[in-house]
């Protein structure tokens, strides 16, 4: 927790096993005695918020990773685990710092820019487009729907981040959500399905 601290502070690449070692009080040579090196520090978080998506999206009760379309998730329950999944990225220490370290170093180095792929681009876009699949006519209309129900959702971390009323970010999302949800009851009435 503190070395990911440290990482969303000064990026993974801008933070040394000294300062994680300082931060903590101990010996860098202390340190090494439990990870023998800064990757295995990393490997362990990873490990830790691969963990942590299995449960989240066991305890709300959502398709794993290869969701056979939108009767598997009912909407109440997309609404739910999406409100979760924003409470997980913002407020929840360690996964909002983990989204934050993912944040600074995308554009420095190549695996953590697939994890941050993974984690809150390409990995919940593909993700919602397999969900919202029966629902359309073809895959590239899956993920229009995608874009447009994950897009606000991902914008709505770097508002919370920069929000002073941190409150207020959370009512925008579920307004974003109910709406969306609305016009896909609308359309699936009108098409009949």
């Amino acid at each position: 927790e503190t070395a990911l601290e440290l990482f969303a502070q000064s990026g993974y690449l801008g933070t040394s096993m000294s300062d994680i070692a300082g931060a903590l009080g101990i010996t860098k040579g202390a340190l090494y005695k439990h990870y023998a090196s800064k990757q295995e520090i990393l490997d362990s978080i990873v490990e830790r918020m691969n963990k942590t998506d299995y449960e989240r999206a066991e305890e709300y009760e959502m398709p794993e990773t290869e969701p056979d379309g939108f009767a598997e998730a009912p909407i109440e329950k997309i609404r739910t685990y999406s409100m979760a999944q924003f409470d997980h990225w913002t407020k929840e220490h360690f996964s909002s710092n983990f989204r934050k370290m993912l944040t600074l170093e995308q554009y420095r180095d190549p695996k953590l820019a697939g994890l941050y792929h993974d984690y809150l681009a390409t990995g919940p876009t593909e993700y919602m487009a397999a969900i919202f699949r029966k629902l359309t006519d073809s895959d590239d209309d899956a993920m229009q729907l995608a874009l447009e129900f994950y897009g606000p959702m991902f914008l709505l971390y770097s508002v919370y981040d920069g929000a002073d009323e941190k409150e207020s970010v959370a009512p925008r999302l579920r307004t974003h959500i109910d709406r969306f949800i609305a016009k896909i009851e609308s359309e699936c009435r009108k098409s009949g399905t």
